[in-house]
């Protein structure tokens, strides 16, 4: 009996999405698998074993071979900056990375502060523009820091908007269009390439017709 696929996944909307993907590309996953509060939980029929971890953990686990294949989120993937392959661009959960702030904003500062939980995109952004800001790292309630004085901008997530307008910010620039990812261990793809590769080429095949 072969050792079962690892797969990291991040809990949430990108769970849900990616196991719904692999459903559709003929991969029998339990019902209950869904809703499960498991962290470690066996698809025997499928022969993987999914480890749900929090998304920006999900590259960590690959990398050390801990999981073999895993769907992170570009985000993550350009923050972590892991030693892994990306082999698939799944097309779910898309959004974009943006810089908002204040209304009235305006970039008269010198050395402005920007908030994110995404210190290190957000400095190679700002040092591609030309400009020295210093970064100031939050995990979390990234809007409220030029709400109190804590930063001039934000670099976050964007999906609708709401959350910006919500909090009475708004969308000063665009930087990077955001969609989750099958990523894989090197080490794995040389051992299990031909496991891993039909798993790839079916959700290929099911992001291909969600395209068309």
């Amino acid at each position: 009996m072969t050792e079962p696929l690892k797969i990291a996944m991040p809990k949430g909307r990108i769970f849900e999405e990616a196991v719904e993907l692999l459903r559709r590309a003929g991969f029998s996953l339990p019902p209950e698998f869904d809703d499960s509060r498991k962290l470690i939980v066996d698809a025997p029929d499928a022969d993987m074993r999914f480890i749900l971890a929090k998304p920006m953990d999900v590259p960590t686990y690959v990398e050390h071979g801990v999981a073999d294949i895993g769907v992170a989120g570009k985000d993550t993937m350009i923050e972590e900056e892991r030693d892994v392959h990306e082999v698939l661009d799944l097309g779910i959960s898309p959004c974009y990375m943006a810089v908002a702030g204040l209304p009235e904003y305006e970039k008269t500062d010198i050395n402005p502060k920007v908030a994110s939980k995404y210190p290190n995109l957000a400095s190679r952004y700002f040092k591609e523009q030309g400009e020295q800001v210093e970064i100031i790292k939050l995990n979390g309630s990234i809007e409220l820091a030029p709400l109190v004085g804590l930063a001039d901008r934000i670099v976050d997530i964007v999906s609708s908007g709401q959350t910006l307008k919500e909090n009475g910010l708004v969308e000063l620039e665009t930087i990077v269009s955001i969609t989750s990812r099958l990523i894989v261990n090197p080490v794995s793809y040389r051992m299990k390439d031909s496991r891993i590769d039909d798993i790839a080429v079916r959700l290929a095949e099911v992001v291909e017709e969600d395209v068309r």
